[in-house]
């Protein structure tokens, strides 16, 4: 049961086929058989969500149903609050934080009638593609125990490649919804800045940062997008309208449409493997009737201007904590966010201007961009990060990521949707980047690629 889609699972429960409870516990039977080996889920909170199943099922019989996810247990990463339920933020300074009050994207879910079952693992305050903290340890990759998850959304990946729950959220600043679903073999959507509003009261305009949803298939990522995306005055870049739009039909006739293919995205280093699997993302495309032509970009300006922004934001968010509690990655980052004066921010908002208005050319000219998620596969679980890559060294933990990051400073929408194995059987995804304001559309795109390949329907065998 663990292993049938969100939607299947929601018309089981509308149809009085199985109940929620039923449900739940056929999730945490599963969660109990494989955590201990995974580690995603780091806070389980069993007993309140039968409860929450129980209160599910009385509404049920009684003709309620409280909203789409009505009964579905879900979720959520640790980086989001979530009232009377211990969020650490992956961090030693927080390991016994319990919040007040649900985030957005929590409250949303549970509106909608989702029943919460714990938190999933993140590095600390989402510092890294790799899910490992001094509170719970590393995140292990269903596919292969010995491999990374990927992060900072690993915990919610490994967890939805597990069968632990069939829903979760998570958030991006330089990969952290694509990265981890590449790894894990699920789908992860990077919306539009605003499309999933994200209130904040010190960074209330910092955009390279996103909540958003993750899932096994692109219908089920869909229908999370329709209950967390949406208008909210809390936000000041809030999309207006609703999440409704995300109701709509997936199905895209691609006949003609335009994709533009970049292997390495203007020269960065991909992983004679990983190449290989997303060299083939061009050919499904084009034999789905797209016009498919192979680019030569020149993203180089997001490089500075990523890094600029984040560091910024690492000295605004972290500074204030004592920092000799904190890792060593948080650190390194709030030491450069100190460093960076008035003619950075300036430089990096020409570059990322510039940027912009050329890929507001681009994509009149393409429909989407595709490229790998990441520039390598799943790699070793105690390994801090990927410090090499095809034998060029790399500076530093947030190199190898780049293929993600500097799709964000885009400000576009990009989904990771699974592209096939390595010849070791380990995930590899690819990315799916739409113009500003196109989540819709990527999510039909990624539909449309998922169905004629089928990748996402491999299961691990957890060896």
């Amino acid at each position: 049961m663990f292993y049938l889609t969100a939607t299947e699972m929601l018309e089981l429960l509308r149809t009085r086929q199985v109940s929620a409870v039923e449900l739940l516990r056929a999730h945490l039977g599963r969660i109990e058989e494989v955590n201990p080996r995974v580690n995603a889920v780091v806070t389980l909170v069993a007993e309140r969500a039968l409860r929450e199943a129980e209160e599910a099922d009385r509404d049920l019989a009684r003709g309620r149903w409280r909203g789409p996810l009505h009964g579905l247990p879900v979720a959520h990463k640790d980086l989001a609050d979530t009232a009377g339920i211990r969020t650490t933020y992956g961090s030693p300074i927080f390991a016994d934080h319990v919040p007040d009050a649900d985030s957005l994207i929590v409250r949303r879910m549970r509106e909608a009638g989702a029943i919460t079952v714990g938190k999933t693992n993140t590095p600390e305050f989402g510092t890294g593609s790799h899910t490992v903290n001094e509170i719970f340890g590393a995140t292990r990759n269903p596919y292969d125990l010995s491999r990374s998850a990927g992060g900072s959304s690993g915990g919610a990946a490994a967890a939805l490649a597990s069968g632990m729950v069939p829903l979760a959220d998570g958030s991006d600043m330089g990969g952290s919804l694509r990265n981890p679903a590449s790894f894990c073999n699920v789908v992860g959507l990077r919306p539009t800045p605003g499309r999933v509003p994200s209130p904040s009261p010190t960074a209330a305009w910092f955009t390279l940062g996103v909540p958003g949803p993750m899932a096994r298939t692109v219908e089920d990522l869909a229908l999370l997008m329709s209950v967390v995306a949406g208008f909210d005055a809390a936000s000041p870049l809030a999309v207006a309208g609703s999440g409704a739009v995300f109701t709509e039909p997936l199905e895209l006739d691609l006949t003609g449409l335009r994709v533009a293919w970049s292997p390495d995205l203007g020269g960065l280093p991909v992983d004679v493997e990983t190449a290989k699997v997303t060299a083939q993302a061009p050919a499904v495309l084009a034999g789905l009737g797209a016009r498919v032509e192979r680019v030569e970009l020149d993203l180089s300006d997001a490089e500075d201007a990523f890094r600029t922004y984040r560091a910024w934001h690492y000295a605004l968010s972290y500074g204030d904590l004592p920092q000799d509690r904190l890792g060593p990655n948080v650190r390194w980052n709030v030491e450069r966010g100190r460093a960076v004066t008035g003619a950075d921010l300036a430089r990096a908002e020409r570059l990322r201007s510039g940027l912009y208005r050329r890929m507001t050319a681009f994509f009149d000219a393409y429909d989407f961009l595709i490229a790998p998620v990441s520039q390598v596969p799943p790699f070793p679980v105690d390994a801090p990060y990927v410090s090499e890559i095809n034998g060029e060294a790399l500076p530093d933990y947030l190199a190898w990521m780049r293929s993600a990051y500097w799709i964000s400073v885009l400000h576009a929408p990009a989904a990771s949707v699974p592209c096939g194995f390595t010849a070791g059987g380990l995930p590899v995804g690819v990315q799916i980047v739409g113009r500003p304001f196109a989540d819709l559309e990527v999510l039909r795109l990624a539909h449309a690629f998922e169905r004629a390949t089928g990748h996402g329907a491999r299961r691990p065998t957890f060896r």
